[in-house]
This record gives structure tokens, sequence and C-alpha cells, in this order.
């Protein structure tokens, strides 16, 4: 039997430097160190240590499988000692992201965010990590569709035999926590109803009709509604198979192209377009931002990540940095009203309710 791999990314805020900016290096130092000793002991095959912005990000290869209490605790306990590092430094907003003092099994649902799939590996298996910051969870509908199920974006949906059959979306309502499953391209339609609005419905997992074969799979963890009030980003990671069934690198690089526009930037109150950036530039400063996405390319090797590639480090994404600058700015210029703040249904979730209780009883009725 053929053994699988498992690919898992888990990423938590702990700790920005300076502000809500980036991270700083020894907590970098701190988590290779856990992480290297977790591979020593074979809990792990093998990772890598990044971030993006101010989030730490952990990327795993293990035998385990999805949600393994041992894998999700080495998280854990790593971000743990991030923490207190990071409390040392008196860097901003440590550990913001752990919602808990006591693990309990696995992490999801305990603010840090996860994107995990398990498979058999192809004869050659590249992999793209997406990694956002200073946004939420469904930054990623638009470019998983993208990716997917547009033939404008992804030549090989219309000449290629084996991905011309289509993929599955499996779509979550993480307000209602459902789930759905649409395949396309027949029910293309009625996925969009759905994906158009991704502060509710969100895209965590595209499959390949034919095989059954997972392509790619997203965190949705929204921080706001499992705490209940604002505290910080998703920051949201993503997991793309590559090549043969699958969209090839370059199809699936090509909707960052594009920055669209998504929730979050500052005090995660404010739209803004999502700027594709390599690892060194994913600093946020401007108005805490604009938000930013990285992208890491792997090759797996029997588990082994062989790389990374930071897949935005190319010029030829120059354009759309340039074209980024000029949304941020023309969106800036609004300052405080609709549409660079967000709607009020989205506020509920920041700290615009406190204020708002301080003229509850000045309110008065309008009469007939």
């Amino acid at each position: 039997m053929v053994e699988k791999v498992t690919l898992s990314v888990i990423k938590a805020d702990v700790g920005g430097y300076v502000g809500h900016s980036s991270i700083h290096p020894v907590l970098l130092e701190e988590a290779q160190r856990h992480l290297e000793a977790a591979k020593g002991d074979g809990i792990i095959v093998d990772f890598h240590v990044t971030r993006v912005g101010d989030d730490l990000e952990l990327i795993m290869t293990h035998r385990k499988g999805v949600d393994d209490p041992e894998v999700h605790h080495l998280a854990w306990r790593t971000f743990e000692e991030c923490i207190r590092v990071a409390k040392s430094l008196k860097l901003y907003g440590a550990g913001q992201d752990l919602l808990s003092d006591a693990f309990s099994g696995n992490v999801k649902g305990m603010g840090p965010g996860v994107a995990e799939m398990e498979f058999v590996e192809r004869e050659s298996e590249p992999v793209l990590i997406f990694m956002a910051d200073k946004t939420s969870a469904g930054a990623w509908n638009m470019p998983l569709y993208k990716m997917f199920a547009d033939p404008f974006n992804t030549a090989g949906l219309v000449i290629s035999p084996k991905m011309h059959e289509g993929f599955s979306f499996e779509v979550h309502d993480v307000k209602e926590h459902k789930r759905i499953v649409f395949h396309c391209p027949e029910e293309i339609y009625d996925l969009l109803l759905f994906i158009g609005a991704p502060g509710r419905y969100i895209i965590k997992a595209v499959y390949h009709k034919g095989t059954g074969e997972i392509g790619a799979v997203s965190s949705t963890q929204r921080l706001a509604l499992i705490a209940g009030r604002y505290v910080g980003k998703d920051d949201p990671v993503c997991i793309v198979r590559c090549q043969g069934e699958f969209p090839a690198v370059g199809e699936a690089l090509e909707p960052f192209s594009m920055p669209h526009i998504v929730e979050g930037w500052m005090r995660g109150s404010h739209f803004g377009p999502l700027m594709p950036v390599s690892v060194p530039q994913s600093n946020p400063t401007r108005f805490d931002g604009p938000p930013r996405v990285v992208a890491l390319g792997f090759q797996l090797a029997d588990g082994r990540l062989i790389g990374p590639r930071d897949m935005f480090d190319d010029p030829s994404y120059d354009e759309a940095r340039r074209l980024c600058n000029v949304v941020a700015e023309h969106l800036r210029r609004h300052g405080p009203f609709e549409p660079q703040r967000l709607p009020l249904e989205a506020m509920e979730y920041t700290t615009m309710p406190q204020v708002m209780e301080r003229f509850r009883n000045r309110f008065e009725d309008l009469g007939d």
C-alpha cells in the first residue's frame, strides 16, 4: 500500500514587530528550534518556518493524517513558546490569536488558522502555499474560482483532457456551520451566487471531479465569529496542488495579477486591494496595509519539502503591485466612509459596538 503524506499549514499571530507590521527574527528562530526537535523525534517528516507580515507560518509534512492531535499540539506548543519570547520583548498583540489557555485535541476553533490535506504523492508533486496578512478567510474565494473554474484564467480547463471534466467546490457557511458542494462547470452560476459573499460563504476545498483527488484547501477560521468580538484578522492560508490534473503553477498564480478587493486592512475594518509580494516585502505599513499575499512553491519528494521558491519575487507582478497602490490610494481618500470602511453588519465584530453603546439612550423615536 502506498503511504500517504499530509501537508499541514498552521499559522498564528504571536506578536508584532513593530506594531502589526512584521515579526521579530527571534520568533522565527524559536519556531525553527521546536520543529527541528519534532523532526528529530519523528513527529514530522519535514518543515519550513516562514512569515507574512506579523503572522508566524508553520509548514509541515507528516504521515499522521489531518487533524492529528500530536501535530496540532506541536504547533500549539510552538506558538506558546514564541508568545513567551514575544512578551519578553514586549511585542505588540502577543498571543492574540490563541483564544484559550488550554489545548483541547486540535487547534481548530482555538484561534490559529489551519489548512491541511492528505494525498498520495504523484511522480512529481509541485505545491503552492499561499499566505495572507491583514485580510479575512474569504480572500481565497475569487482566486480559487479563477484557478479551478475560469477558462479565461486557466487554459487547462479548455485544452487539457485531464482537467476538462471540471472540479467540485466544497463551500462552508461559516455563520450557520454548514457546508455544500457545487460541481462545476455545470453549477458555476450557483457557486458564484454564494462565494460572491466571502464574509459568510468560503471555499474550503476543491476536488477533481473525475478522480476525487483534492486539489486545494484553505483555512476558513473566522476569528471574530469564534471570539464574538474583534481580536485581529483571520490572515488565512491556502494549499494548492499544481500540474497534471490540476492547474499549472502559472495558472494558479495568475489570479493574483489582478489585486482584488478584500476585507481587512486597518483595524480589520476596511476594504483594500490584495498585494502579491515576496516574503521580504510582506511588511504592511501604510495604514497597516494594504493587505499582502505571499506564495511559496515546493516540490514534495517522499514527504520532504524541496524549496521554497518565493513565487511573487518576480518583476512580472510589478504592474499588479503598482495597480494595488493606485487602488489603495483611491480607497483611502474615502476615509471613514463606505466603501473604504466595511458595512455595518461587518463592523459589528469590531470595536464599533462599544462606541455605539455610549449613545444608545440618546436615540429618540421619530414618531408617525
